[in-house]
């Protein structure tokens, strides 16, 4: 979401919402509606040394499976109604959760230094460093 004004999530009965498989691929599709995602990304994955590849529109990608840290839960979010003007908030509702997902990138594999492996990583560096210091 790229609006500066703030997005209401419409609560409900998410923990009910379907686990789907999911993808973080390295790339921007310019499209905002509803898509078969399955009949066109369905990868055949080959495990090699401890790497996930898989061609995508003849590019090779790598990948990881990464998990949510500990205690949270990833929420795919849909828009409930587009706003009629850029000043109205956005309401968004679960419509599906996750637990991982693959993060691919082109051609190279995931590794710490990226944003997405760094910011699965934070909760627990953030919970080590600002938690209690144990007295030895």
């Amino acid at each position: 979401f790229s609006s500066h004004h703030p997005t209401t999530t419409a609560t409900g009965r998410w923990q009910n919402a379907l686990d789907f498989t999911i993808h973080l691929l390295p790339c921007e599709i310019e499209h905002n509606g509803p898509a078969e995602v399955f009949k066109f990304f369905n990868p055949t994955v080959k495990e090699r040394k401890h790497e996930t590849t898989v061609s995508f529109r003849g590019r090779g990608l790598k990948g990881q499976e990464l998990h949510c840290p500990q205690g949270y839960t990833g929420l795919v979010l849909k828009e409930v109604q587009k706003p009629a003007s850029d000043q109205e908030d956005r309401v968004v509702k679960v419509s599906s959760v996750f637990h991982h997902f693959t993060y691919w990138n082109l051609e190279t594999p995931p590794t710490t230094d990226d944003g997405v492996v760094m910011a699965m990583a934070w909760p627990q560096l953030a919970e080590a460093m600002h938690g209690p210091v144990d007295d030895c």
